[in-house]
C-alpha cells in the first residue's frame, strides 16, 4: 500500500472476557507513513469509534518493548500469528484483520493467558540452579563454539506463536509445544545447567513431551526470531533415546 492511501481498515474480533462469545468490529483510520498495528491500535484507544461512526469500547491488547524482544503483543494479523510491533501496515493487505491466538485463552479482545507456557517451564525446570552458589566462585566456562550457538536458542520471548503455529497444540492435547523443549536443550548445555540434565530429559520423556511432537515444522518457520526449534528437537530425540537406556540398565554417570 502506498503513501497516497488515506485510509487504513481494521477488521477486530472482540470479546467482552473468556466466557462470551466473540464479535468483530471494524475501525477506519487515517493512513500514517511507517504506521504499524500498534500505533493503529494505539489510535483506536485515543479514539474509540468504529467504522460506522458509533462510540465503542477501547481494544485491548498486550504490549510492553515495541522491539519485538518481550514477546507480549502476539496476535494473529492476516491469518498469521506474529507480532504486532513489526506488523507495518504497509506490507499488510486491507482490511487487515486482528484476532487473539487461539491456542491461549482470551482474556479479552486480542489479550491471551500464556500461562501454559511458563507452566511447561517450571515442568522441565528450564533455569539454571545457582541460588546459594555464590561464594563457591566463578562457575565453568562454556566453550565458545557451543555458546555461539546456545545464544541462538537464548533469544526465545515466550511469544507463543510456535504454540499457535503448530497443529498438536490444541485443547484435546498437552504438548507443552517447541519454545520449552528449545529451552531444555539450552539449559541442559550449561556446563552448570547440565546437572539437572536427567530431570529436565525425563520430564520430556513423559506426557505432553517429544513423543506428542508431530514434525510439521511449522514451529522453525512461525518463530519471529529464528530460532532453530525443529534442530533442538531433533537433538533432544537422540538425548531422549540415551536417557531412556540409562534408566533400564543404569548409570553412574553423574555429569558431562
Amino acid at each position: 500500500m502506498g503513501e497516497a492511501a488515506k485510509t487504513v481498515i481494521f477488521e477486530i474480533e472482540r470479546r467482552n472476557s473468556t466466557d462470551e462469545n466473540s464479535y468483530w468490529e471494524k475501525f477506519e483510520l487515517p493512513y500514517k507513513a511507517n504506521m504499524n498495528v500498534i500505533s493503529a491500535l494505539m489510535e483506536i484507544r485515543r479514539n474509540p469509534v468504529n467504522m460506522e461512526g458509533k462510540k465503542t469500547t477501547p481494544v485491548n491488547w498486550d504490549m510492553n518493548c515495541l522491539e519485538e524482544v518481550c514477546g507480549a503483543c502476539s496476535m494473529v494479523i492476516n491469518g498469521k500469528a506474529r507480532q504486532s510491533c513489526t506488523a507495518l501496515v504497509d506490507q499488510l493487505e486491507q482490511p487487515i484483520r486482528l484476532q487473539p491466538m487461539k491456542t491461549f485463552p482470551v482474556v479479552r479482545d486480542l489479550v491471551i493467558d500464556r500461562s501454559r507456557m511458563f507452566d511447561s517451564l517450571k515442568k522441565v525446570k528450564a533455569w539454571v540452579p545457582i541460588d546459594g552458589t555464590h561464594d563457591l566462585g566463578d562457575g565453568p566456562r562454556m566453550p565458545e563454539r557451543k555458546r555461539q550457538w546456545a545464544y541462538e536458542l537464548s533469544k526465545c520471548m515466550t511469544c507463543g506463536v510456535c504454540l499457535e503455529a503448530c497443529p498438536n497444540v490444541n485443547d484435546k492435547s498437552d504438548f507443552i509445544g517447541a519454545a520449552p523443549l528449545s529451552q531444555v536443550r539450552l539449559m541442559n548445555a550449561h556446563p552448570t545447567g547440565s546437572m539437572n540434565r536427567d530431570a529436565r530429559l525425563n520430564a520430556i520423556m513423559g506426557e505432553g513431551g517429544l513423543a506428542s511432537c508431530g514434525n510439521s515444522q511449522n514451529c522453525v518457520e512461525s518463530c519471529p526470531k529464528g530460532i532453530p526449534l525443529t534442530t533442538s528437537i531433533a537433538a533432544l530425540n537422540r538425548d531422549t533415546t540415551v536417557q531412556m537406556f540409562r534408566n533400564f540398565f543404569g548409570s553412574d554417570r553423574m555429569v558431562d
